[in-house]
């Protein structure tokens, strides 16, 4: 019925949705339509009264990729002049492709040398093609010579049919390597896949190399006599569980990813590892903790000093001494807060502070509004900024620097 819906909204013949070519100043945007058109045509075909019904239409139509926006990852629809494009009927779920990891590989390796202005990988999907290229070490060499030789397919065609169909193919991944948070439409649970006929999934190469060729898909395929499960059927059905079972999954959150990889961090310590902070000589594993996070070097009397000490070789150490004045701030008594609010801006913040850090324009400003107000939280956006500039710059050179590691070593021997 989707399908039905969707043929019928491209076809100029019957009333369909004005498909147009758009200026946007030097160029042009071939082939697109607008959210609110999209609404408008649900609303009078479909008769559907309400507008927020027809939205939640076409976000469904949208969520399983038969439409997509042309500059925007997730995949829903707005009542606006957000510019959609239609899916090629090639892509259509329909299809019950099941695209293997080697294909996404493929399509984010051709990524990465296609025009970078207009194809720059998201930040979750150079996570995915980091991780693929750890999976498939071994035959990564052939995965970039299929992007290589597609990558030089492509430049053959035309301008206009090659920035449509980069589109197309970019929104076929949305809906099967989906943004992390947004649903993954096509994902089949394991045991509907047991209650199918034909155990068998069908698996089709997004980019032509057809690895089991079947006329139909399983779920059109036309009622057959029932028979007898043989020994040989059963066989195969446990092959095909093992593989669901075994696949490379890249749907795993980040915070679950984060979780996990912390836990195999401090998995060589004890649950209830503590330690002594009057103790001026750590030892081993409490140095190894510090090369956790930053906030281990932090929450560690011993090892802000060894951190300060290193940001003082490097002069830089007013940006450390901020954020601990800053800490103070927050447990001082209310009665101190003020004075001690402005001895902090003229120290670190005032023109010609003696220990001026560096800030950004628009943290600077609202820090500057927020001084007429003082109270303890008066810094927070200042000392954010520094901290995320100490962990992203110093925190990493401390830990490489020759202080750090001839500590490690010395407390290993």
């Amino acid at each position: 019925q989707i399908e039905d819906i969707v043929t019928r909204m491209q076809d100029d013949k019957t009333g369909g949705v004005p498909i147009r070519t758009v200026k946007s100043f030097l160029s042009k945007i071939p082939s697109v339509v607008t959210g609110s058109d999209i609404v408008q045509w649900l609303m009078k075909n479909l008769s559907i009264e309400d507008a927020g019904e027809a939205i939640h239409l076409g976000s469904l139509i949208a969520a399983q990729g038969y439409v997509f926006p042309i500059s925007d990852h997730v995949l829903t629809l707005k009542d606006d002049g957000t510019f959609y494009r239609f899916q090629a009927p090639y892509f259509w779920p329909s299809n019950c492709w099941e695209p293997e990891n080697t294909d996404y590989a493929i399509y984010l390796c051709k990524r990465t040398m296609q025009n970078k202005a207009r194809l720059e990988l998201a930040d979750y999907e150079a996570e995915n093609l980091a991780r693929l290229q750890r999976a498939f070490a071994r035959k990564w060499e052939f995965i970039f010579m299929q992007a290589e030789a597609q990558v030089k397919i492509d430049r053959k065609k035309d301008k206009t049919e090659r920035k449509i169909l980069d589109s197309q193919e970019r929104a076929f991944w949305d809906v099967h390597r989906p943004v992390p948070g947004c649903v993954n439409t096509t994902e089949m649970d394991i045991r509907k896949c047991r209650r199918m006929k034909n155990p068998q999934k069908v698996k089709k190469s997004v980019y032509g190399v057809t690895e089991e060729s079947q006329p139909q898909s399983p779920v059109h395929l036309p009622s057959q006599p029932v028979r007898k499960t043989t020994k040989e059927d059963f066989r195969k059905q446990i092959t095909f569980l093992n593989m669901q079972i075994e696949r490379h999954c890249l749907k795993m959150s980040k915070v679950a990813e984060s979780s996990c990889s912390d836990s195999r961090q401090r998995c060589t310590f004890h649950l209830f590892f503590s330690f002594s902070p009057n103790s001026k000589e750590p030892s081993q594993q409490r140095v190894k903790r510090w090369g956790f996070s930053m906030d281990e070097v932090l929450k560690d009397p011993v090892g802000r000093d060894q951190f300060l000490r290193f940001l003082e070789s490097e002069f830089s150490s007013e940006n450390l001494r901020f954020w601990l004045a800053v800490q103070d701030l927050k447990k001082r008594p209310l009665q101190d807060v003020t004075t001690r609010v402005e001895e902090i801006w003229q120290e670190f913040l005032a023109p010609g502070a003696q220990s001026a850090i560096n800030l950004d324009s628009h943290s600077y400003e609202k820090t500057s509004q927020n001084v007429k107000d003082p109270g303890r939280y008066t810094y927070e956006d200042a000392q954010e900024h520094i901290y995320k500039l100490m962990k992203s710059d110093s925190y990493a050179r401390f830990l490489r620097s020759n202080a750090y590691q001839d500590l490690l070593l010395a407390k290993k021997k």
